[in-house]
């Protein structure tokens, strides 16, 4: 049962081949037998057996959707009502969500079954989910690999079929990147289309929901649930929301696909650019033009997101103070105690690396230095997107630099950790949507392939990526867990 996609498995239960509480304990068996992958931090096993008895009923009334009876999973920073939502964080880790994130609140209309919060990055600030307060996510590929971060529980779940399909949040490449690492395919929409109401803000003006499933067809399928409108966030785009899988079978004769030669130098990994340059031979064989941009600024992107997302996560995180919610220390002397201890205690190293960082670039006297300046670079970063995509249908780059690393290889040395996202960082400073498909395996591991659009313009990425997963079988390899 956990081979089949979405549309398979749908069509199994309306023919009543299985019952959704049979295939919902079928999965939750499976992350059992799985635990040591470390996917999920919570697991909510009755609830889901509970909305698998409702979506039976729903099925056989004849009212139900694609995705009724479906078991799936949330990132743990997406709030889901009387369950704990920790963000990875020990400051969380006593928390439980009062209400429903808004695609939560979605994926429960349409009568999706929930199996559980899966394992993140500590407040989506990470490139391996090495940072969890619940320990690193093991790559189902290898088990000494990360599995990517910041959205790696729900990269391994879906690589593991320890769930059909999942949720994830990217500010920086936490979707995409983790994606690639885990050989699954990855969606990061426009920003704004997917409401970030009740998802734990980390870069408020870089932060996206999307979907995470084996093959572009699914995340199609959990995208179009989970986008729209929402008056209750004020970044969420008044816009409509199109068939996501109306033209997935779309021809690609004629598409234009840019190649920028910023990144496909002599710098990018020998196999890495091998393995893409077959996946680019493949789509001229589909009748794709490809064509050589270029984007100056995209050099600058590092400095300038680490700039933007520390400053805004210092703001952010200003809230988690003992006081409110959340962890607080025992026994604090006074107020000043009681904020210092609580923060020191419970956030991790990555967490008040990054908090230092904003706080400093927001102080008096660097403001302009940094924060403006960053965001004057973020700016030009967006005008040479919009430039080259006045000429081509889509951007194609890598996604990584390398296969996924070994757990603990890179936590030593920041800078290093943060040059996994070089590739995927620009696209969240220019609000862009991107998705990560699988594009082979080198020494064993998979290696994903970026395909960025124009701003909304997620119907034509989810086309180009089914197009190619129809002539190739990358996103239907497993990693050999029984």
């Amino acid at each position: 049962m956990h081979n089949k996609t979405i549309s398979e498995l749908a069509q199994s239960l309306r023919a009543k081949e299985f019952s959704s509480v049979e295939l919902t304990q079928h999965f939750l068996n499976r992350v059992k037998q799985h635990a040591d992958l470390n996917a999920f931090i919570t697991v909510t096993e009755d609830l889901a057996l509970h909305a698998a008895q409702a979506a039976d009923a729903r099925i056989a009334s004849g009212n139900a959707e694609l995705l009724t009876g479906i078991p799936m999973a949330h990132k743990d920073i997406f709030c889901t009502q009387d369950v704990k939502t920790t963000c990875g964080s020990k400051m969380l880790d006593n928390f439980i969500a009062p209400y429903n994130a808004t695609i939560v609140e979605k994926l429960n209309a349409v009568g999706a079954v929930n199996l559980g919060k899966l394992n993140m990055d500590e407040f989506a600030m990470g490139s391996s989910n090495e940072t969890s307060f619940y320990g690193a996510v093991k790559n189902p590929w290898n088990k000494n690999a990360v599995s990517g971060g910041s959205s790696g529980g729900s990269a391994a779940a879906v690589a593991a079929q320890l769930a059909v399909c999942t949720t994830g949040s990217d500010t920086g490449g936490s979707i995409r990147q983790p994606a690639a690492f885990c050989g699954i395919t990855g969606i990061k929409p426009t920003y704004g289309r997917v409401s970030r109401y009740g998802m734990i803000a980390y870069a408020s003006s870089l932060d996206q929901g999307g979907s995470m499933a084996r093959s572009a067809e699914d995340c199609a399928i959990l995208l179009q649930a989970m986008a729209g409108f929402d008056a209750k966030d004020s970044t969420s785009v008044d816009a409509p929301v199109p068939d996501y899988c109306a033209d997935l079978n779309k021809p690609l004769a004629g598409l234009k696909i840019g190649l920028p030669k910023e990144f496909f130098t002599a710098d990018l990994n020998a196999d890495m650019a091998a393995t893409l340059e077959t996946a680019i031979n493949e789509y001229k064989k589909l009748g794709a033009e490809i064509k050589e941009v270029s984007m100056p600024n995209l050099k600058y992107a590092i400095p300038a997101y680490y700039v933007i997302a520390s400053a805004e996560c210092s703001s952010n995180l200003s809230r988690f103070d003992g006081v409110r919610f959340g962890y607080r220390c025992e026994n604090p002397a006074d107020l000043n105690d009681l904020y210092t201890r609580s923060r020191g205690e419970a956030f991790g190293k990555e967490v008040k690396r990054r908090i230092l960082m904003g706080t400093y670039a927001l102080s008096a006297g660097y403001y302009d230095a940094y924060y403006l300046k960053a965001q004057q670079v973020r700016r030009l970063i967006s005008e040479d997107f919009k430039n080259a995509l006045n000429d081509v249908d889509v951007i194609f780059s890598p996604v990584t630099p390398t296969p996924a690393f070994n757990i603990g290889e890179k936590l030593a040395n920041p800078i290093e950790m943060y040059l996994a996202d070089i590739y995927t960082i620009a696209i969240n400073l220019a609000g862009l949507p991107a998705m990560s498909i699988p594009a082979g395996l080198i020494n064993g591991l998979p290696v994903g392939l970026q395909v960025i659009g124009n701003y909304f313009d997620e119907a034509r990425l989810l086309n180009v990526a089914h197009a190619y997963q129809n002539v190739t079988d990358w996103h239907k390899q497993s990693p050999n867990l029984g």
